[in-house]
């Protein structure tokens, strides 16, 4: 077994010469003892490098000796003892060397344990920046971008120059790995995918299953579901970021991957994730599935669809009432994407198994079809050429900045008031 073959070599053949170069610095094995005394200011006493450099002269000749001090490059990298390592370097350790058990290089161990100026000093001492390891492929872009606490040192990779979107084998890139490892609640990677992003990420990789940048955000926010309301709305919050970012970046929601789209689990699930529902549609999200048109999925049908089947569960008015105007502002906003409105052909609402206030959504329904069948008015296409043209969103303060009236500004952002005033 190699985890116990290569814990045994450790401890019988090179353990003495690392706790004897270790002891130099004043250091034992990490791994050994509870707390470090100060060992930044270790590593750059001149009194204690003059004693490990004469101890590897000394010990140049003897049995492991190059494991020895690889093994022991290990140890200081994970600490940051750049001097330190400077000098094991300089007499002999092996860049490459890997940790027997884990076989993480000093470069690996170095961004686990963010060491920006170990990271800096391994890559321009001739460590493959991009080298993956061999038990689970990362590589050191992989591991930085995982964790929010290791964003220094993802900052420094990424001016040394790794490959970006360099993949895996299962084609997962460092901003996959970023969304992959973030629940929302205790981990929050936003700035490290925000500097992928900005750093040329691909926003639109998928990996060799068919996963994107939005599979995860989708898989975050079916953990609310019937969860606990607090960690719910943190998921939430950084769906939401999240997603602002990938759409900045050309990301597109409505693409349908090997499983769904994030703008149709929106659509389907209007009542719980509305505020995420209306960004992507006031962003330009389209409301039919990007890649094979309407008769994939239209958004119109589904919001009919999920009407139907959540007034069927309850007839009080304030739910039917939060209930239909969520749909009236989706089907709104999905009018006011474009200067006519197409509903799907021959589409037609089935009302059979709605229980209570059928006569509403006919009604609705209705005045969509009045809309699809009339011309567009001259107001409308304003809209539709004004939100264009205010995008990226969100525009609350760039609609506020127009030199129009408020009646007008409420037109534009699909406030309902502003449809009651005009019916008054």
């Amino acid at each position: 077994m190699p985890f116990l073959h290569g814990f045994r070599r450790i401890i019988f053949e090179y353990q003495p010469l690392v706790d004897e170069i270790l002891g130099c610095l004043g250091l034992q094995d990490p791994e050994r003892q509870e707390t470090l005394e100060s060992p930044s200011f270790l590593a750059k006493d001149d009194c204690r490098l003059l004693v490990l450099h004469e101890l590897l002269e000394r010990e140049a000749r003897s049995p492991f000796y190059q494991e020895g001090v690889s093994y022991a490059l290990l140890k200081v990298a994970e600490l940051g003892l750049v001097h330190a390592a400077e000098a094991l370097l300089c007499h002999g350790a092996d860049i490459i060397f890997e940790d027997p058990v884990t076989y993480y290089t000093a470069l690996h161990i170095a961004v686990l344990r963010n060491q920006p100026d170990m990271v800096e000093l391994l890559v321009r001492q001739g460590a493959d920046i991009n080298r993956r390891d061999r038990i689970h492929e990362s590589s050191p872009l992989d591991l930085a971008s995982e964790e929010p606490e290791r964003l220094s040192c993802l900052r420094r990779l990424l001016d040394l120059g790794a490959d970006i979107n360099a993949a895996d084998k299962h084609g997962k890139t460092a901003l996959l790995h970023a969304l992959a490892s973030s629940d929302g609640v205790q981990i929050h990677n936003t700035e490290n995918i925000r500097l992928l992003l900005e750093g040329g990420a691909d926003a639109r990789a998928s990996t060799k299953d068919g996963d994107t940048a939005f599979s995860f955000i989708i898989f975050l926010l079916g953990e609310t579901v019937g969860g606990d309301p607090e960690e719910a709305k943190m998921i939430h919050h950084f769906c939401f970021q999240v997603t602002r970012l990938l759409m900045a970046h050309g990301a597109d929601p409505s693409e349908c991957p090997s499983y769904e789209s994030l703008t149709h689990l929106c659509l389907k699930n209007f009542r719980l994730h509305f505020p995420l529902l209306r960004f992507l549609l006031e962003s330009g999200a389209s409301y039919n599935c990007s890649m094979h048109g309407p008769s994939c999925w239209s958004g119109v049908h589904v919001v009919f669809e999920q009407l139907c089947a959540h007034l069927s569960e309850s007839a009080k008015d304030s739910f039917s009432a939060d209930l239909l105007q969520k749909a009236e502002t989706a089907l709104e906003l999905m009018a006011a994407s474009s200067p006519t409105v197409r509903l799907p052909s021959n589409f037609e609402v089935d009302l059979s198994s709605c229980r209570f206030h059928g006569e509403k959504i006919r009604a609705l329904f209705a005045s969509l079809k009045q809309l699809e069948r009339s011309p567009a008015t001259l107001k409308h296409l304003c809209r539709v050429y004004l939100r264009r043209r205010l995008r990226p969103w969100p525009v609350e303060q760039k609609v506020e900045a127009l030199p129009l009236p408020d009646r007008l500004k409420r037109f534009l952002l699909l406030d309902q008031s502003s449809s009651a005033e005009e019916d008054a």
